[in-house]
């Protein structure tokens, strides 16, 4: 299959790009500048120059392939608009890719939030089944704003699209990580000499190795049904305050319950606060049962162990 990748050179895309070509597929991925073209092409994919506003040009790659992974976001418009214009701008996006995918039943795989069904409001783990919350609501406000992305691209199953989301785990975790969550609590263990933990700390995280998200997203390329939302998620529930005692027996540390009224800036979470006081436990048994997907390396807390987020900085 001739797959056109964007977002190949992100921390989820240089694993998928990889096992794509170990499948035997050919790799075309979006590439915005030389230093990209060149990481494009050392993953072992050919290189199409272009960007994430050529409309145009994503809709000819999209044409050209016989299916499509979008892993890739305006990060540039964080700064000056946050969550809130990069979903607007990838919107445009995957329409771009439905009109040019339109009746020919190719698959689109695009990358999702596992936090995307509101597991806070649901009072359960979430599953496949449960849609993205809307993008507003009259009781609780502006929610999940990267959410219309989400039913965006399910939509286009009506436009005969093979169209599918993978919902990342809300920890994403790998021996290239250099920017996430994980990164960031670590990050803020070391800064303040403790590691931290909300309350009494058994709100629910889960997580999932980035080499299987990979291999989730080539399955649901290769045989998933249109319209269909997945789990990449491993741990399914793990409390907030194992994470935290993980770091910090890792990093020579305690872990320390932080009060709920001394949670916010300029608290020990400071902006994060209300990210980790909320519980994210998910269910992959529909991706699982339906895909074949089966995790298959180490957990979060044993995944600590190798030593890449605690090297010597």
């Amino acid at each position: 299959m001739r797959v056109f990748v964007a977002g190949g050179t992100g921390h989820s895309g240089s694993f998928i790009i990889p096992e794509l070509i170990a499948a035997g597929h050919e790799v075309t991925g979006l590439a915005r500048s030389d230093a990209a073209a060149a990481a494009v092409s050392a993953l072992g994919a050919k290189v199409r120059l272009g960007s994430l506003q050529d409309l145009d040009g994503l809709k000819e790659a999209a044409a050209d392939s016989d299916g499509v992974i979008h892993v890739a976001h305006r990060q540039d418009l964080l700064v000056s608009g946050g969550v809130n214009a990069v979903a607007a701008a990838e919107v445009p996006i995957m329409l771009a890719y439905g009109e040019a995918l339109a009746g020919t039943g190719k698959p689109l795989v695009a990358a999702g939030s596992i936090g995307s069904p509101g597991q806070q409001y649901l009072g359960r783990a979430a599953t496949e089944e449960d849609p993205a919350l809307p993008v507003t609501d009259a009781h609780r406000g502006t929610l999940h704003a990267r959410n219309i992305v989400e039913t965006t691209v399910i939509g286009l199953a009506e436009q005969g699209v093979r169209s599918s989301v993978v919902r990342i785990a809300t920890i994403a975790h790998s021996t290239a990580d250099r920017a996430g969550f994980l990164v960031r609590l670590i990050a803020l263990a070391r800064e303040k000499g403790f590691a931290g933990y909300p309350g009494d700390g058994a709100n629910l995280w889960n997580a999932v190795r980035t080499r299987d998200v990979a291999s989730l997203f080539r399955l649901a390329l290769e045989k998933g049904p249109a319209g269909r939302y997945w789990h990449a998620v491993e741990d399914e529930g793990i409390p907030f305050r194992e994470i935290a005692e993980a770091i910090g027996s890792r990093l020579g540390l305690p872990a320390v319950s932080i009060p709920v009224d001394e949670l916010m800036v300029p608290g020990y979470f400071g902006f994060l606060a209300n990210i980790v006081t909320k519980s994210y436990p998910a269910s992959n048994l529909i991706t699982r049962r339906t895909l074949g997907w089966e995790p298959t390396q180490p957990g979060l807390l044993a995944g600590l162990d190798n030593g890449h987020y605690f090297a010597a900085s």
